[in-house]
């Protein structure tokens, strides 16, 4: 996802600084090139080596280190950075930044960059919430900074508040959304569903499916890291929420139709990923169906039809995309699926192959049109989501 970019980490003199490494870490993993810059405090904390073993490069510290071959180190490490991140940040170095001190390597190098900046403030929550530091986050914000705010819980100084730095995997998300992929969807409005619906059949129990959500969930990240303006529409699902996604939870196929029927006249692409229930017991007992000698049966009712609704009533040039699990005759009935619900495209699997289906890390999508139908190779479902948008956009 990071294949190519270049990451500065900033790493300042807190504890939270152990975090940075598994950060570090993170972004390696995603192909990124991670070039990191230590404060002398920060040394106090952890030890140069530990970023260059995870990163492959030398850590800068002081900016008149000779060992360095003959060029400007800091105008050197500004020109190559995709993206400066500041992690985690003191009020000290953030007051450096907002008033374009350069006293060291870290806020020299900073100044001289012109790409994207993030920055995650980690300090004690008096520190963090005195009037003079959020100023200067202020300051930041109005001169282009993004400033991932903190978390509460307890911290190192034994107080209870804000000033926790982010875990390394949310912070992860924001280098994500900030730089792996162009903002071709920049000005669009995109809705998507995920996961699945729970139809009450009493108290205690439910009617619902397999589902969870890890694609609808996928399409809105990627949708979002492109530019786009997301709602995310879903069912009961244990996935964590996306950062820079509007999230609607819903429990029902009833709630789920009103929340996307009632938000779906504003959308330019709108992604029917939940499975969403067909039926729901026509009665819901008010108190728990006891078990008793004979057999049980339910009666049920249809619910209504959400993608045949928004394929009646969609706004002229509103891209409407669904998706069909099947477990035989893939492509005749989800074709037939396209063409009954007025659909642009339609995302089909089959539940029998290997890879697709429920539950799983990867997918196995044929996207199908009225005009043709495109076979994609096995994939993450990140990747699946990424080559679902790029068609969209194409035939948008």
């Amino acid at each position: 996802m990071l294949k190519g970019k270049t990451v500065l980490l900033g790493v300042t003199g807190g504890i939270a600084c152990y975090k940075s490494a598994s950060l570090a870490s993170a972004l390696v993993k995603q192909g990124c090139n991670v070039h990191v810059i230590m404060t002398k405090n920060a040394t106090e904390f952890i030890g140069p080596h530990t970023f260059e073993s995870l990163t492959g490069n030398r850590v800068s510290v002081d900016t008149f280190d000779r060992n360095y071959q003959f060029q400007v180190e800091h105008v050197a490490l500004a020109d190559q950075a995709d993206l400066v991140l500041v992690a985690p940040a003191t009020a000290n170095v953030l007051a450096k930044l907002a008033h374009g001190l350069a006293d060291d390597m870290l806020t020299t190098t900073v100044l001289a960059c012109d790409c994207p900046k993030i920055a995650a403030p980690a300090m004690n929550t008096r520190m963090y919430e005195n009037p003079v530091t959020q100023d200067n986050l202020e300051i930041l914000r109005r001169y282009g900074w993004e400033i991932v705010e903190p978390a509460s819980g307890r911290l190192a100084c034994g107080a209870v508040g804000r000033g926790k730095m982010p875990e390394p995997e949310d912070l992860l998300e924001t280098v994500l959304h900030a730089i792996s992929h162009e903002k071709d969807l920049a000005g669009k409005k995109v809705l998507v569903t995920a996961g699945p619906t729970q139809e009450a059949l009493d108290p205690v129990r439910c009617l619902t499916n397999h589902s969870t959500g890890k694609m609808g969930y996928a399409i809105a990240r990627a949708a979002a890291a492109r530019g786009a303006e997301v709602t995310l529409v879903t069912g009961p699902t244990a996935l964590k929420k996306p950062a820079y996604v509007n999230v609607v939870d819903v429990v029902t196929a009833q709630d789920m139709f009103e929340a996307v029927t009632g938000r779906s006249e504003a959308q330019d692409i709108i992604i029917k990923a939940a499975a969403v229930a067909d039926y729901r017991p026509a009665q819901v007992a008010q108190d728990k169906v006891k078990k008793g000698d004979g057999e049980l049966s339910i009666p049920l009712e249809r619910t209504r039809d959400i993608l045949a609704w928004l394929g009646e009533h969609r706004r002229p040039g509103q891209f409407l995309c669904g998706f069909s699990m099947e477990t035989r005759d893939m492509v005749e009935n989800s074709r037939k699926k396209l063409e009954k619900k007025h659909l642009d495209m339609i995302a089909a699997n089959n539940l029998k192959q290997p890879g697709a289906g429920f539950g799983v890390a990867t997918n196995l999508l044929t996207l199908i049109t009225p005009t043709d139908q495109l076979e994609l190779p096995l994939m993450s479902k990140e990747e699946a989501a990424h080559r679902l948008l790029d068609e969209i956009l194409r035939r948008s």
